[in-house]
């Protein structure tokens, strides 16, 4: 009998400390909708020259019609590449790291060799002076892959504080009509902070005129990459 007793006394005390937190939430919703606030929404955006370049450059016998082999062309290549200033440990890597070589067929008896690579240089000048010293040793398969912005994180995080203070001041230049002031933020949304990078995967292919100037760089113009961010913000009205 006592069991019992106890049982429902505990079923008592949960319903009512349920009901306590309901009408707390409740509360608590209803203050921050009964008092005046003042939404807005507000959008900043920038764009930011690249500064990592990835190419994919495919070292293919077949290129050179089987006269020189994929293992000369890889020396050739890391030649040319020491001469433009870069360093090849960093910045230079094996695409298929399961394995050194790829093979394919053109006849039945020809079996030719190939190797894939990826380098990263950080400007469109070094791009261009790339795609066109390779050239010149006969390496012609070369893929613009990506382009990245390597602050790209801090920047995310400076166009959100920039975005919040548009919206305060548009929620200030709202009331002046009214001759109201603006109070503190009640909510802040970050609706969308991202990336607009169209540059999609294409062949960069290199043609080269007799009288053309091997020591002038090719003029290579990459597309801009657009970071936005927006943000709702509700300010209280005082």
């Amino acid at each position: 009998m006592k069991y019992l007793i106890r049982q429902k006394m505990a079923i008592r005390f949960l319903i009512t400390l349920l009901l306590i937190t309901s009408l707390t939430s409740y509360g608590q919703s209803k203050n921050f909708i009964d008092q005046p606030y003042l939404e807005t929404t507000a959008r900043v955006d920038t764009l930011v020259i690249p500064d990592r370049i990835y190419l994919s450059i495919l070292i293919t016998e077949a290129d050179t019609k089987g006269k020189i082999s994929v293992e000369k062309l890889e020396n050739k290549m890391a030649d040319k590449l020491k001469t433009l200033g870069i360093d090849i440990d960093k910045q230079l890597t094996l695409s298929d790291l399961g394995s050194n070589f790829k093979k394919y067929f053109l006849r039945k008896a020809d079996v030719q060799k190939d190797k894939e690579y990826s380098l990263v240089v950080y400007d469109a000048v070094t791009a261009g002076s790339v795609i066109q010293a390779l050239e010149t040793i006969g390496v012609s398969n070369i893929s613009l892959t990506k382009t990245e912005y390597s602050k790209i994180e801090k920047l995310k995080i400076d166009l959100r504080q920039r975005a919040v203070r548009a919206a305060k001041i548009q929620a200030e230049a709202m009331l002046i009509p009214l001759d109201q002031k603006l109070g503190h933020a009640l909510f802040i949304s970050d609706l969308n902070t991202g990336v607009q990078n169209r540059m999609a995967e294409r062949m960069v292919r290199v043609q080269m005129s007799k009288e053309a100037d091997i020591d002038q760089p090719i003029e290579i113009e990459f597309e801009k990459i657009k970071i936005e961010s927006t943000v709702n913000v509700k300010f209280a009205i005082q």
